[in-house]
């Protein structure tokens, strides 16, 4: 009896220069992005003694990536359901999609942008209340000035992804470039030449987050885009496009949120008064938390080895989503593994050099040389565990939610982030319970590389089993892929009754 060798399908939705021309671009504008805070926070770190201003500024940024993070999910939310609708060849649908994601996302950071000008002590009084009064009133300051760029982040944020699903990653990374060098240069005027402080560095970020989002809208609403969006002219929401947004933007909203807010509380644990000491410095008392200091050139520099796979994740929404939208299950499984295998490569690359330059990074900070070495010993233990555990607990969320797999994704950061980041964190952090270790910034990062092994297995698990079919709405490989939602041109949102398969 003849046996029929298996046919390996190929795959041209994306050949492997439109990888290259997608994710290279995407990555870059990751980089540019992720510097703005990381260049405020170490030009600033350097204008006083007890490195106050260079605190607050790393200290607002845990609260301004919190707040952005709605932005983002508002986002990935109506970039998903384009994405889907341009795999299918649905130009019309992709069209209606982008303009009701971009209307609610300006409309959205026009509202947090108000309240956090309104609410700027309060907000700061909760997370940040035990810091010294002279970080404090920095903080204000630089708050006050940041929360007034939230409408060009959103406006930035949302017209980058729907550029991004077109393929078109290339502007986005022009326009985060020409941001980049415009807020150092005038960083370089606000602080050295004006003596502005963190003022001046809230006014740079400012400007350079108007410039490029303006920019970014111009370049949406020229006629050659498929999806050809802006803001002006007659509009109206429409509830069934905008339930099908909000049905991946809330639980990743809700998922992006908490996920900071793990952060910017397990910062805070470092900053309480156990780890503050007096030191004396030509004659003048000042009291300075290395521990602080140290966690928060290790946070900043930790950004900056994120950054590729962070690019490869934001890329997963272009690549997995329109796979998802022709309906053939065996295209998304090759795109996810493909994805991976980038993910793991550019990651290993990027992070080997951070590790291998670290003891020369930290010093580009002014703080203290006390404070540089315990940065670098927490760069030294998160970054051996990025090496692994980063493609298998950030990839995979970003590729589950390209299915539109947003639920699953949001109960499992959740847990993780609750137990590991936050739970693990406090017990070898905190001063409140008498007999614990006080690690302080090293306690930190055992909790965070805690959780990243745990989201790795929670997110793969998801994967191998096949689970993720259900919310992408394909159905079992012997069925036409036709028949489908996806293919069909209407992207699932997750409550179909479709069979899945468990193999991957």
């Amino acid at each position: 009896m003849k046996q029929c060798a298996k046919v390996k399908k190929k795959y041209s939705l994306f050949t492997g220069k439109q990888l290259l021309w997608l994710i290279l671009p995407i990555v870059i504008e990751q980089i540019f992005s992720t510097s703005l805070g990381l260049f405020d926070s170490m030009m600033v770190s350097g204008i006083d003694t007890d490195g106050s201003s260079g605190l607050a500024v790393s200290n607002v940024d845990y609260v301004n990536n919190l707040i952005i993070q709605l932005f983002s999910a508002f986002a990935t939310g109506g970039a998903i359901i384009t994405s889907q609708y341009l795999g299918v060849g649905d130009g019309e649908n992709a069209r209606k999609s982008g303009k009701q994601m971009l209307m609610l996302v300006v409309l959205a950071s026009l509202v947090i942008g108000a309240l956090c000008l309104t609410l700027n002590y309060p907000i700061l009084k909760l997370f940040y209340g035990e810091v010294s009064q002279a970080t404090f009133e920095s903080q204000r300051t630089y708050f006050y000035v940041t929360a007034a760029s939230f409408p060009f982040i959103g406006l930035f944020n949302a017209c980058a992804s729907l550029l991004r699903v077109q393929r078109r990653s290339l502007s986005t990374m022009i326009s985060a470039g020409v941001s980049c060098v415009l807020n150092v240069a005038m960083n370089a005027v606000f602080l050295f030449a004006l003596n502005m402080g963190v003022l001046g560095a809230g006014l740079a970020t400012l400007i350079c987050r108007a410039i490029p989002a303006l920019f970014m809208l111009y370049l949406l609403g020229q006629k050659k885009n498929v999806v050809c969006v802006s803001i002006f002219g007659r509009f109206r929401f429409e509830w069934p496009m905008l339930k099908r947004i909000l049905h991946l933007a809330i639980p990743s909203g809700i998922e992006s949120c908490l996920f900071q807010l793990g952060k910017l509380m397990t910062a805070t644990f470092v900053n309480v008064g156990c780890y503050v000491q007096e030191v004396e410095v030509d004659g003048v008392i000042h009291y300075i938390n290395y521990q602080a200091n140290g966690n928060s050139i290790a946070n900043q520099i930790n950004n900056i080895a994120s950054v590729v796979g962070s690019g490869v994740g934001t890329s997963c929404l272009t690549v997995i989503g329109q796979a998802v939208g022709t309906g053939d299950a065996d295209q998304v499984r090759y795109y996810m593994k493909k994805m991976f295998i980038i993910s793991y490569l550019s990651n290993a690359l990027f992070v080997g050099l951070i590790m291998g330059t670290a003891q020369w990074l930290v010093l580009l900070y002014g703080y203290s040389a006390e404070a540089q070495k315990i940065g670098l010993n927490c760069l030294y233990f998160c970054l051996s565990f990025q090496f692994v555990t980063y493609p298998l607990s950030f990839t995979s969320p970003a590729i589950l939610k390209a299915t539109s797999d947003v639920k699953y994704v949001m109960y499992s950061a959740i847990t993780s982030m609750i137990v590991m980041r936050v739970g693990l964190c406090f017990l070898l952090t905190t001063d409140k319970i008498p007999g614990l270790p006080q690690l302080g910034a090293i306690g930190y990062w055992i909790g965070m590389c805690a959780d990243w092994v745990l989201r790795s297995v929670l997110f793969n698990v998801r994967l191998l089993t096949g689970r993720w079919k259900k919310a992408s709405g394909l159905i079992r490989e012997t069925a036409q892929p036709a028949t489908s939602g996806a293919a069909a041109g209407t992207p699932v949102d997750g409550e179909d009754g479709n069979d899945i398969s468990t193999d991957v």
